[in-house]
């Protein structure tokens, strides 16, 4: 029965249930994050305003927009790896601490070259916050809830997405850029004081046992790419990064060529709520079930919401397409992270986390270029059509290949197998 889980008891009980230093790890964290997002998000819908309020063209707002990827891209690799060697605390500090000068460097900037300079600073943020976040998560989750409590932690994002951008919109209708940018800082600024409160589990000299030479480090980092635990998770969140990029990118636009009566604010509001509350049910569903169903469901979601988008032509439909979406985000990346969590040591956390959410990255840093290109051959219609095509590959890829072989891969992918990488069984 879940019936607890549609209240709050169920997370309250769980948290009770935890040892009462790591439960303030937690929920200290937890507020760290919530503030984080909600400064990262109050930017979103009024950054690009920002630009073409300096000068910027709208070919230009697209490139400083997209130079978050940039710094984020970058940044990653080396950052899972200081996560291994050097501590979470002191990347997530570093991501916060990016977070609180950014702002205050949009403030100041008035030329377009040096706010795609400063936009891809604000990157190192996300990558730096992210990356330590989730194996910080992992390090104080008891194995047997690790799905549960992933799925509840990362509640932090949708929340942050729904309240940052009404907030940034709100105040910069309201009283302009300055107390905009200087709210972003002081949200930011807040995470820095919760997140120096945090204490990092002891896991003794394990975190600094392979801390290699920089060269040694750099080739043992791209090697685990290769290796099969990690290799499929990276390729489809890869893929996933593509459609979830042109989905964010070209929405507005393509609602406004159907000339459908609808605000594609409103998709992204229903997206979130979905994703929320999709959050809060399959993390524990999956600590029973296994991952593999899960991630099996959202990559459907995917592609169903992709080809509804292909042939939205009314209200309703763009609305079930932005329910399914929200299904889909609230389940993939959450998996996916516990995934990884399950076929992971501690002292290699960091760079395994890094290099699968990496893929998501790049896939997003790439949509923008490849798909625009697409629309412009073919129409946001049918390059919806191709990013449902690319959700369906990323479920072909992960039901044939997430395994050691196509049998393990399938019943794995179903709910009928166990996950052979795992190192808690």
């Amino acid at each position: 029965m879940y019936s607890e889980d549609f209240t709050g008891i169920r997370i309250l009980n769980i948290f009770r249930n935890i040892e009462p230093q790591p439960r303030h790890n937690l929920l200290t964290l937890f507020t760290a994050g919530l503030l984080f997002w909600s400064s990262l998000a109050s930017l979103l819908p009024t950054l690009p305003l920002y630009v073409q309020y300096v000068g910027g063209t709208k070919q230009e707002i697209g490139f400083v927009m997209g130079a978050f990827a940039i710094g984020l891209l970058l940044s990653r690799p080396q950052l899972g790896k200081m996560a291994d060697t050097r501590g979470r605390k002191q990347i997530l500090l570093l991501g916060v601490l990016v977070a609180v000068i950014a702002p205050l460097g949009y403030l100041f900037v008035k030329s377009v070259p040096l706010l795609l300079f400063i936009r891809a600073f604000h990157g190192i943020s996300i990558a730096a916050f992210t990356t330590a976040y989730s194996a910080l998560v992992t390090d104080l989750s008891p194995p047997g809830k690790r799905g549960e409590l992933i799925g509840y932690m990362s509640l932090v994002s949708p929340i942050g997405m729904a309240f940052g951008p009404a907030m940034g919109g709100f105040l910069q209708a309201w009283v302009g850029y300055t107390p905009l940018f200087v709210m972003s800082a002081t949200l930011a600024g807040m995470a820095v004081l919760f997140t120096v409160q945090v204490t990092e589990p002891d896991f003794g000299e394990s975190l600094k046992t392979e801390a290699l030479s920089e060269e040694e480090n750099s080739k043992n980092y791209w090697q685990m790419l290769w290796n099969p635990r990690v290799r499929i998770p990276a390729l489809v969140l890869l893929q996933i990064g593509l459609v979830f990029g042109t989905l964010s990118t070209f929405m507005p636009l393509f609602v406004q060529e159907t000339k459908v009566d609808f605000n594609a604010g409103l998709f992204y509001s229903t997206a979130a709520i979905a994703s929320f509350a999709m959050r809060l049910v399959t993390g524990r569903a999956s600590d029973k079930y296994g991952r593999g169903l899960f991630i099996s469901g959202g990559l459907i979601f995917y592609a169903w919401s992709m080809f509804l988008l292909y042939a939205a032509n009314s209200t309703s439909a763009f609305l079930i397409a932005a329910l399914l979406e929200g299904l889909a985000g609230g389940t993939v990346l959450p998996m996916m992270i516990t995934l990884m969590s399950d076929r992971c040591e501690p002292q290699e956390r960091g760079r395994l986390f890094s290099l699968c959410i990496g893929g998501f990255d790049l896939g997003i840093a790439l949509a923008g270029p490849i798909l625009g290109f697409v629309a412009e051959q073919v129409g946001y219609r049918n390059m919806f059509g191709l990013a449902g095509g690319l959700a369906g590959l990323a479920l072909v890829v992960f039901i044939t290949q997430s395994s050691k072989n196509l049998s393990h891969s399938l019943k794995f992918a179903i709910g009928q197998g166990k996950d052979i990488y795992a190192l808690n069984k």
